[in-house]
Parts: C-alpha cells; structure tokens; sequence
C-alpha cells in the first residue's frame, strides 16, 4: 500500500473515531441530564430536608422515591413508618445505623468510579471514610456502634450469579484496629479447618450484648454455612447448614436468614428463622425470592427489601410474622436497606 493509501484510511479511521467518541460523548451527556432532572423533579413521597437523626425509635433506610432525595438515607418514626420521611444529603446504596452513628456505603461516579464507606454521627457530619475494594453488598453496626461491618463484590454482583466473590471486614468507629478481611480468619467445619482457597465470607450480624462476637455466612467448595466468629480468636466456627445473610434477633436467641430453595444456578431464596437453642428452623410464607439481609422490627417481626415491579432503581421494605402462617404486609414504600433503631 503506498503512502497516500496509507494516510487516506488513517484520515478515514480517524474520522470515524471522532464520530463514535462525539456520539458517545452526546448520549452521555443527554442521559446524565435526565437523570439530573429526574432528581430535581418533586419526590413521589412527603419528604423533608435536613436536621439530626431523631429521637429513637425511628427506621433508618436508602429513599428510593423518584425526584428529589432519590438515593438518599432517610428516617421515619418507628411509630409512623408510611409518614413524612426526614432525608440526608447523603447519597448510599446501603445504610445501617445506632442511636449514636450510622453507616453509609456509597458508590462515587466519576471518570474513575470508586466506593467508600462513610461513618457519620447524629448531626449527618462524616467522621471518618474508607475505601472499598468492590461494590457495595451488605453493612452492620454493633447495638453501641463502635464496630461496622462491610461487604462488597470484588467480583459479581449478585448472590444468585455464578463465580461471585466477595471480601468482608469488621471495622471500630472509635479508629482502633479492625480485622482485615474476614478470609483471614480460621474457618471451622465440624472441627476440621477448612483450607481451601475458595473461600467466600459475607454479611455479618454482631451478637447483643457480646462485644467479640458475630454470625456470618461462610461458603467454600459448594457448601454453605452459617458461622459464629470471634474477633479475638480470628476463628469462624460453623454452625448451620445453609445460612445466607443471617440477622441476629434482638434477644439473641434466634437467627433470621435467606434460604435457597431453588439451585446454585437459578436460585430462590426463602425467609427463614434458626432457633440457636434447638436448632429448629422455621421457614415462613413470603412466596417470593428475598435476596436481602434480614432486620428485626421486633422479637416477632421482619423487614426487608424487595424491587418494585416495573420500576427500575425502585423498591418497598416488607414486614413479616416470624409465625410460619403469618402473610407479609408493605411496611415503607420507595425505600431499602433498612434499619430499626431503638
């Protein structure tokens, strides 16, 4: 090819490039707008802005209402939960908070999108921040709030996808040392440590009133159990079979938990509640597949999270009995992530 050929297809390729790059640049910048205008359009809900998180019992939880404060945390009085919903001028993808501090894990969308945790205090101030490695999935704060967990996807982004991996930590609000990722702890399985390289930790729930205590779901070679960890000992020692997500109860007592009832590759998780005692576990009635860590709005209640049917970016927290009859009830519109705090 001579050089004039050579020069008239780079002048071509260039061109086309330029084209390609600009026509990108322009949906971008057209989608970018929507979304702001979209955020800037009224909320679907009575919200107000502003102020401190209130006196408990108050729910914490991620607004999901179209308009504005879409994304961020919010609260309601535990007494009044479809009321106004007080917002934050924080944007999370997930929230858990104390009467004391919160917890924000957030996405950050830039050139170089990264992830944070975010500490804040009762006057929505941050007080502290670190980065995250992945996605963010799961959070949880002691009863006292001086430890906060935190799970994120480092690969995946769901539960339900094969080959998914995440890394899980513990961290103190108070700047002390945290553990590291919770894949460095001793993991037991009826007494054997299991060493295999696929480990997979995730969703942490502290144990009331135990400091150096947690339950958590831990899977390797296609087995999955619910472990207690020690952060003193480095150990998760397992527990249960097939625990996912679990959420400790107020009173200690119980377990509340995901359940797959479908397959490794098509999963269907059930809601279901372990007694620690007896280890006798109650599945309950929610016939629809509840990919979420579990809150207790009480010794006999739960809440969770479940997308909105038609509505992308969009959901409902649920309340349901711990009675295995007992149906399941919308208990907050528009919103996910939620936290009871007493």
């Amino acid at each position: 090819m001579n050089p004039a050929s050579r020069r008239k297809r780079w002048i071509i390729l260039l061109a086309i490039t330029v084209v390609v790059l600009t026509a990108a640049g322009s949906y971008a910048a057209v989608a970018f707008q929507r979304f702001q205008d979209s955020r800037s359009a009224a909320s679907a809900v009575n919200v107000a802005s502003g102020g401190a998180l209130p006196e408990a019992p108050f729910v914490l939880f991620r607004n999901t209402a179209a308009g504005q404060g879409y994304g961020m945390a919010g609260t309601v009085p535990l007494a009044a939960p479809g009321g106004r919903r007080s917002l934050a001028s924080e944007a999370c993808d997930r929230v858990y908070g104390t009467a004391r501090n919160l917890v924000c894990l957030k996405t950050n969308r830039g050139l170089v999108t990264n992830f944070e945790a975010v500490l804040l205090d009762r006057q929505w101030q941050p007080t502290g921040r670190w980065a995250l490695p992945g996605i963010p999935s799961r959070t949880r704060m002691s009863a006292d709030g001086s430890l906060v967990s935190t799970t994120v996807f480092v690969s995946g982004h769901s539960y339900g996808a094969a080959g998914f991996s995440t890394e899980t930590s513990i961290s103190r609000t108070d700047g002390g040392a945290g553990t590291g990722s919770l894949e460095g702890f001793a993991l037991l399985a009826n007494g054997v440590q299991v060493t295999a390289a696929d480990r997979n930790i995730w969703g942490v729930t502290f144990v009331p009133g135990d400091a150096d205590a947690f339950y958590a779901t831990a899977a390797s070679s296609g087995r999955i159990w619910l472990v207690k960890g020690s952060i003193s000992a480095r150990t998760l020692t397992a527990v249960h079979d097939g625990v996912e997500c679990p959420s400790v109860s107020p009173d200690g007592t119980r377990v509340a938990y995901k359940k797959n009832t479908g397959t490794a590759m098509a999963a269907h998780w059930k809601i279901a509640v372990l007694d620690l005692e007896s280890g006798v576990e109650t599945v309950l009635s929610e016939a629809r597949s509840v990919d979420d860590q579990i809150e207790w709005l009480d010794d006999g209640t739960l809440l969770y999270g479940l997308p909105r049917d038609g509505a992308a970016g969009d959901s409902d927290i649920w309340q349901i009995g711990t009675d295995p009859s007992a149906p399941a009830s919308l208990f907050i519109e528009h919103a996910w992530s939620p936290s009871v705090v007493r």
